[in-house]
């Protein structure tokens, strides 16, 4: 009886693919598929494989890698930032794949938040005019979020994005903020 079923369930299966498809299938895979006493996949009744190369898994693990991000919290706010493609990002990147970074920041001229970061990172500092959103790097070991303008020499980090300067002073005007920074 299972045999008959098996039997049943696997000409039904391969009726309905070949129904579906513009290939044609010889009367002999119908013979092979009928008195084989084990139950066969329809790509080996139509003679298909899926090969998956070193190159596509190497693909599939590096988007993977890719779709994880560095995200910014202010007060446990997900802000979206387009981090700059320099040094000091890229050992920010590290610190953070080590953990959250928890800085507490402080108020500082009415224009920007500030706080340690508690290590050194390379810094390449220029003098820069600051927007609101613009992040940077200070001294090699402070981090600055800017809801006004400055003008120092600093180490451009990243910008956020989608927010009005009207949404980043709500944001940063209080006395007690906290930024952390991870991987999603």
């Amino acid at each position: 009886m299972k045999r008959f079923l098996a039997l049943t369930a696997a000409v039904a299966l391969l009726l309905s693919m070949t129904s579906c498809s513009n290939t044609e299938v010889p009367a002999s895979e119908f013979t092979n598929v009928i008195t084989s006493e084990s139950t066969t996949s329809a790509s080996a009744v139509l003679g298909t494989t899926t090969e998956v190369s070193a190159s596509d898994t190497a693909a599939q693990t590096e988007s993977s890698e890719t779709e994880a991000e560095m995200v910014l919290r202010i007060n446990d706010q997900v802000v979206q930032v387009e981090w700059e493609d320099n040094e000091s990002v890229e050992a920010l990147k590290e610190l953070a794949s080590n953990g959250t970074i928890t800085i507490e920041m402080s108020m500082y001229g009415g224009f920007e938040q500030v706080g340690p970061i508690g290590t050194d990172l390379p810094r390449n500092d220029e003098q820069t005019t600051t927007s609101p959103g613009d992040i940077v790097l200070y001294s090699g070991d402070q981090i600055v979020v800017f809801y006004g303008s400055n003008t120092w020499a600093y180490t451009s980090l990243g910008k956020i994005q989608n927010m009005s300067e009207e949404d980043l002073t709500a944001l940063l005007g209080a006395s007690h903020v906290t930024l952390t920074i991870n991987w999603d």
